[in-house]
């Protein structure tokens, strides 16, 4: 390892983590003009939206995890239901809902009401909040004037582009002189650049209920979505609360369903109950799989909490955790689990010198969502609607109103010794796994933080071929005796360069009883961790 990925960053009155370094930029401005971080997180979330396009937009949805000094910590979710006209009609002659274009762009985009209903929060707590264009504006700079298209950013618009179908709206937006911009091309996005000025203008209600919303609509009549304006118009992020997991070391957090936070919760409860802690590396990989597997078995059940023939409150109970704990045979692999595949997304983490703790996520999907892009507001739209199930007795058949599985679930930790913790990570399945592996090297095994996160990652469940293999994706950087120690179990290996964005795009926070906060940032994307 080097330098930059053994030591943690350190500061003492505000600190941001994020996946790209603009955006990392974008909130340590806010918070050193006297933000919160909860106005950082939307500033950041904002210039996201533009500089890594096929993570996330403003077409896309969002949860936040917010961990106050004092009062209780609490979700909002941001994500929207299903469209008015996604009925059995609009599906008929499929068998399934389709990847890409209108029929996976089937849900209303609720990222933009999560930062309204986080700056709801900021008001009820009486701080004077910053304007919506002061929050907005680092994004309308970089979405006028352009941001420098990165390495990582080629390489997933160049994979797009040869797998996908692409619409001439996705083609005038993102290949506008009819190629992928190469590495270190400036990249505009004028017509995003007017509707950001819009809400910044008009407020973040506009996005649904203004003349961004008209729009919107418009186009989404024109291009075949199952949304109307009157979807829109209905839509609002919701204040929820979180899931809660006691572990030896404190409480864990995450968010309910419709997302998987009881899988991220479910891994560590096994690891916990299993008493997995500085044994031999193939252990906690082990471990970590086959509690992935009983985890993803579990979420066979999540969807919209009202359609749910579960009670969520019981997904993580110690009971349930036991059960799943007992079904894990520490020297064999068991079957393949449920998966659903990767995704794309940018995870967040924020802290303020007021005590506030923020982690946080936003997300189209699949790369590039559904690659439908509205031509009179440049916003890039989601596929979230393709976890639905056209089965019609499946738990997540799909109807209008309905909410969709997320694999989207920010986590955080208040450790018994007063540690406050927030961390996350991009990956569809990789999500609650490389939370799993982050927490456990950092709290159980006392890693510094940097180097938990920077540590080598397996992946099981990101399955790429067709025919789903059970494969466990490791990094090449783990040693001989751990690979062996892992065929030896079972496990079909397969090697992938080190440091791969494939593993996801992770990060952590921690504030120290002492007043420290402590960063860390992933080296596989183009993050840092900033602090004041």
């Amino acid at each position: 390892m080097s330098f930059q990925t053994e030591f943690s960053t350190i500061a003492t009155r505000g600190m941001a983590v994020t996946p790209h370094h603009l955006a990392c930029m974008t909130a340590s401005s806010i918070l050193k003009q006297g933000g919160t971080a909860m106005e950082a997180t939307i500033a950041a979330a904002a210039t996201l939206a533009v500089v890594n396009p096929a993570m996330n937009s403003i077409g896309g949805d969002g949860f936040w995890l917010i961990v106050p000094p004092h009062e209780e910590p609490f979700v909002i979710e941001a994500c929207g239901a299903s469209g008015s006209l996604a009925t059995e009609e609009f599906y008929k002659g499929f068998s399934k809902v389709p990847k890409r274009g209108p029929r996976s762009a089937s849900t209303v985009a609720g990222t933009i009401s999560g930062w309204q209903e986080a700056l709801n929060y900021v008001s009820e707590c009486g701080y004077s909040r910053l304007s919506v264009h002061q929050l907005l504006k680092d994004a309308i700079y970089y979405a006028e004037n352009g941001y420098a298209i990165s390495a990582l950013e080629e390489a997933d618009l160049t994979e797009y582009v040869k797998s996908e179908t692409v619409s001439e709206d996705f083609k005038n937006t993102f290949m506008p002189n009819g190629t992928v911009p190469a590495v270190g091309e400036i990249f505009k996005q004028k017509q995003l650049a007017k509707t950001l000025k819009d809400l910044a203008e008009n407020g973040l209600n506009s996005f649904y209920t203004g003349n961004i919303a008209k729009l919107i609509a418009e186009d989404m009549k024109s291009v075949g979505m199952p949304i109307t304006g009157e979807d829109l118009a209905k839509h609002s992020a919701v204040r929820k609360v979180p899931l809660r997991l006691a572990h030896e070391h404190g409480e864990l957090l995450n968010s309910p369903p419709p997302t998987q936070g009881a899988v991220s919760l479910s891994i560590l409860g096994i690891l916990d109950a299993l008493k997995v802690q500085g044994q031999h590396e193939g252990v906690l990989i082990h471990t970590s799989v086959e509690a992935t597997k009983q985890a993803f078995i579990l979420r066979e059940n999540i969807t919209d909490p009202r359609d749910m023939k579960l009670n969520p409150d019981n997904l993580v109970k110690p009971a349930n955790i036991i059960k799943m704990a007992k079904n894990i045979d520490l020297n064999k692999t068991s079957k393949s689990g449920n998966c659903e595949g990767p995704g794309d997304t940018v995870w967040m983490g924020v802290m303020d010198d007021r005590g506030f703790n923020v982690s946080f996520i936003q997300s189209v999907y699949h790369p590039y969502g559904s690659g439908i892009v509205l031509p009179q507001t440049g916003i890039l739209w989601h596929n979230r609607g393709i976890t639905f199930s056209l089965d019609k007795n499946h738990v997540r058949y799909i109807k209008p109103g309905k909410k969709p599985l997320h694999t989207l679930n920010p986590a955080a930790a208040k450790l018994k010794d007063g540690r406050i913790m927030v961390y996350g990570t991009r990956g569809g399945d990789g999500q609650p796994q490389t939370q799993a592996a982050i927490f456990h090297r950092y709290v159980v095994q006392d890693l510094n933080l940097q180097m938990a996160v920077s540590a080598p990652r397996w992946l099981y469940g990101d399955t790429l071929d067709k025919d789903l293999v059970d494969v466990l994706r490791l990094e090449d950087r783990f040693s001989k005796d751990t690979l062996e120690y892992l065929k030896e179990r079972g496990h079909v290996l397969d090697l992938m360069p080190a440091f791969s964005a494939k593993f996801g795009i992770a990060g952590a926070l921690v504030r120290h009883v002492d007043g420290r906060l402590e960063g860390a940032f992933d080296p596989r994307g183009n993050g840092s961790a900033i602090g004041y």
